[in-house]
């Protein structure tokens, strides 16, 4: 079913980005978290599927010279000049430059990758066959913790998401606690690490926790109100286990509740009612944004795929490379994070929005 909702609606931004039609599907299978909802996967592809016809006539813009290529697949070889990667469809071989770097937990060298890790690799913008940097196995948590245990921390991470399991090593536990001290049901929780077949080894906390739990958000102002011409704040990437790879788009945390949202609909929250902490103006699924990673310049137009029901209720600030002037502003697939120029592990970038340009 992916394969077949790839090749009718996500080919035409892919071939603009200059990616070969075909390829795996990043997430999920046996090296993936599992979900304990069953409607997580089914819902968002409703969602990502009507959103990016929204973009069918954009899509086919060329996409800027800067722009990063990504592919994903499970490593068959790899040496330290050349990475491989491939199922029963086939392999591609991407020569590494002489800088490449990779990650799986910890930086490595790419030589150190095994076969099997399941890889996202980038491209230069100006080389499509040549890789500069490898991430492998490597998956997200962003939600809220619903039970935990001396062994592991059970995280809700929303109504079209469901549940994933998060086990926090004891060499990673000072860290994470630093920024999460509250390492208790209610509270909020965002870490990157490494997929294993039913959970995620909890490796890198991203920013620090807000210190009020998530059902006692205080909103700064009311949302809505008219769109200034452009929004600044902070841009994160989701965990694709229930996408199709390489699809294009970002979640918005205000969807104009005329429009609907279908993380509120699962969750019974009445249109307007959920709760956020940040005032955004409204947009609805299907809105062009111009999203432009302000640490590397990249810029180029995504569309609105759905809401961030997790990241409006983080109140916090990226420094990846300077202070965001604001928190959470747009929640985007992997492709579109690596394309811009982000890095996976840091897990933000400060980002400006603009509408349609």
């Amino acid at each position: 079913m992916r394969r077949l909702l790839k090749a009718a609606i996500f080919q035409p931004q892919q071939v603009a980005m200059g990616l070969a039609p075909g390829g795996k599907t990043a997430g999920g299978g046996a090296g993936g978290p599992s979900r304990t909802n069953g409607v997580a996967g089914n819902g968002r592809r409703a969602v990502v599927l009507q959103s990016s016809l929204a973009l069918q006539a954009s899509a086919a813009t060329p996409a800027p010279a800067n722009l990063y290529r990504t592919v994903t697949g499970r490593i068959i070889d790899v040496s330290p000049q050349v990475i491989a990667i491939g199922d029963g469809g086939g392999e591609r071989r991407f020569a590494l430059t002489a800088s490449a770097t990779a990650w799986r937990g910890a930086p490595l060298d790419p030589a150190s990758l095994r076969t099997g890790d399941e890889a996202i690799i980038r491209l230069l913008p100006s080389h499509p066959g040549v890789a500069d940097r490898i991430w492998a196995n490597i998956g997200r948590v962003t939600g809220r913790i619903t039970d935990c245990d001396s062994a592991s921390i059970l995280v809700d991470e929303g109504a079209t998401r469901g549940q994933r399991r998060v086990v926090i090593p004891r060499n990673a536990s000072g860290r994470i606690q630093v920024r999460f001290p509250n390492l208790r049901p209610g509270y909020l929780i965002d870490v990157i690490g490494i997929r294993r077949r039913d959970y995620l080894e909890g490796l890198i906390p991203v920013n620090p926790q807000p210190p009020y739990r998530s059902d006692r958000v205080v909103a700064d102002r009311a949302g809505g109100g008219r769109l200034s011409d452009a929004i600044a704040g902070s841009a994160i990437w989701h965990d694709s286990a229930d996408e199709p790879y390489g699809v294009l788009g970002v979640s918005y945390p205000a969807i104009d509740p005329a429009a609907g949202c279908a993380e509120d609909s699962a969750a019974d929250i009445v249109p307007g009612q959920a709760p956020t902490f940040r005032q955004l103006p409204y947009l609805a699924v299907g809105t062009a944004l111009n999203v432009r990673n302000e640490c590397t310049g990249i810029a180029w137009m995504l569309p609105v795929t759905g809401c961030a029901p997790m990241a409006r209720l983080f109140n916090d600030r990226c420094v990846a490379c300077a202070n965001s002037p604001r928190g959470r502003i747009a929640d985007l697939t992997v492709a579109s994070f690596v394309a811009l120029g982000g890095c996976l592990e840091d897990g933000c970038f400060s980002a400006t929005l603009t509408i349609g340009r």
